[in-house]
Order: C-alpha cells, then sequence, then structure tokens
C-alpha cells in the first residue's frame, strides 16, 4: 500500500516567510484510517488511534526491531508489508549515540510511525525523560525486580500531576510531525496521554514481584525469557522451573489489568502459544544483535 502525501500549513506563530511542509501518511492500516480532507490551517487531521489506546485495547501488534543507523528508503521498504505497528530500537545490548537516536525518530515522525526504545539499564529509568526527549513515543525498561523500580520510570515518563517529568526538547514526539498542540500545558496533557511505558521480566523475582509491578501508567510487561531462563536455571529451589509456565503464572495475576508482551523475536506460526496465554504484542527483527 503506497503512502498519502498531504501538506500541512504552517502553525500560526511561525516565523515570516514559513511555507508548511508535506507530510507523508502511512495507512498502515485500514479500518483505523480516518478521512483526510480540508486540511487548510485550523483544521485537524484523524489518522486513527494512538500506540497506547491499541495497547490497552489488546489489538494485536507487532513492533519491527531495526538498526537506529538504518536510512529511510530501507525503512520504507521493510514497511511496505503494513504489518508493523511500531519500530523498535534496542539500546541495551546495542551501541547509539544521542544524536543517531534523534535523527532516527525524526525519520520515523516523517513517514508516521512510532518509536519504542529500551532503555540500556534498569538503573536509567531516572534518565527516561531524557531518552523520550530525542523522539521516541514507548520505552521498556529492562530486568525489572523491584516495584521502587517501576515506580521511578512511572515518575519520569509523565508530566505533572502523572509524574515528574521535566518539559523541553525540540526533538519530542509530535512536535515536527504537527500531531502535538502548542503551549507547555496543552503539550503535557497530550503527552500523558500518548506517552507509552512498558516493563521486562526477565528472573525469579521479577515473576514472583509482578502483580505489584501493575499500576496506573505502565501500558505493557513483556517477557526475556533468555534471561529469564539463566535464572531459573541458577535457581532450582524456585517452584516454577520453565519460562512458558513462568509467562502463564504471571498472565493469569495481570492480563486483565495490563497489556503482555514478548521481548524476543518470535515468528508468526510460532505465536499461537502465547496468545493463548493473553500476549498481544510481538517481535520482529532485522538485525542479528
Amino acid at each position: 500500500m503506497r503512502p498519502v502525501s498531504v501538506w500541512r500549513s504552517p502553525r500560526s506563530g511561525s516565523a515570516p516567510g514559513s511555507t508548511g511542509k508535506r507530510l507523508t501518511i502511512w495507512p498502515r492500516y485500514r479500518s483505523e484510517l480516518s478521512t483526510i480532507s480540508n486540511l487548510k490551517e485550523g483544521t485537524q487531521m484523524s489518522i486513527g488511534k494512538s500506540l497506547k489506546r491499541r495497547i490497552a485495547d489488546r489489538e494485536e501488534l507487532v513492533a519491527l526491531r531495526v538498526a537506529v543507523t538504518m536510512d529511510r528508503g530501507s525503512v520504507e521498504k521493510a514497511l511496505e508489508s503494513d504489518k508493523y505497528a511500531m519500530l523498535y530500537v534496542e539500546g541495551q545490548h546495542s551501541p547509539f549515540t544521542e544524536d543517531q537516536l534523534t535523527s532516527f525518530c525524526e525519520m520515523a515522525g516523517e513517514i508516521d510511525i512510532p518509536v519504542k526504545l529500551r532503555i540500556p539499564h534498569t538503573y536509567h529509568t531516572y534518565l527516561i525523560g531524557r531518552y523520550f526527549d530525542f523522539g521516541p513515543v514507548a520505552i521498556m525498561v529492562p530486568e525489572i525486580e523491584q516495584e521502587a523500580q517501576v515506580d521511578e520510570a512511572i515518575k519520569y515518563t509523565y508530566y505533572l500531576p502523572e509524574g515528574r517529568r521535566s518539559f523541553g526538547g525540540p526533538s519530542r514526539y509530535g512536535i515536527a510531525s504537527g500531531k502535538a498542540p502548542d503551549g507547555l500545558h496543552s503539550y503535557a496533557a497530550w503527552w500523558n496521554e500518548q506517552a507509552v511505558l512498558g516493563i521486562m521480566l526477565e528472573s525469579v523475582e521479577a515473576i514472583s514481584n509482578a502483580r505489584r509491578f501493575v499500576k496506573p501508567g505502565l501500558d505493557f510487561i513483556a517477557f526475556g525469557t533468555s534471561d529469564l531462563g539463566l535464572s531459573l536455571a541458577t535457581n532450582p529451589q524456585f517452584p516454577i522451573q520453565d519460562t512458558d509456565d513462568c509467562m502463564r503464572y504471571v498472565a493469569d495475576q495481570v492480563k486483565d489489568q495490563v497489556a503482555l508482551g514478548m521481548a524476543i523475536p518470535t515468528a508468526p506460526e510460532e505465536r499461537d502459544r502465547y496468545r493463548d496465554m493473553g500476549i498481544t504484542i510481538f517481535q520482529e527483527t532485522l538485525v542479528s544483535r
């Protein structure tokens, strides 16, 4: 399916001589793409539900893991199948710079697909607001084990009154694309309805504590089965000794309160057993590490 190219007039208050910009709208989900008409200054266009809303509605979504160095042409080619809901940048085990992430998110905004970032470390939750300033709309925190870690992640994801994220950053999600409203209070309220926060469970401690992690502001819980498998092997006394059984144990407790996802790539033919657990967020990959 080809993208739709539309013209957005410059915002009121733009510098003299501003001529607006051309936006590329990818009609990735036909059922959600509302009409695009009357695109004169002062009108709005709706192109479907936010990623946050789709996750909350338990739509089945697939993230495409890509290298942060990929160019626009390569990304557009990868998206031709129309099956991906977001791009996924791996920041825990793969190198990236802040400039690379910012440029990549700007490019993703131009082709109208959101970016999810896995941050480098659990204890970088205090930097979540800074990572969001570079342009992703979703962040996933690895190796969560304690409730306090979730509390801190929520605090730095949202603006007041829901959190304590500091306001600023010209590369924030929605600014360049014109999706976001102008103004301090308007943007903060809008962002609090857009931001996506996820955490990863990768240890027996995390499995044991999972129910306590479910709080307002947490959008999804993802399972990291590789590290979970290592944790099970080194904790033979733990009463559940199979990764799938661990996921079922957590899902039975929380799936009605928070969305569930897989933090490892899965092929389409492998997903039925995860669907049976209530998992709705999956991942495919174009990179090998």
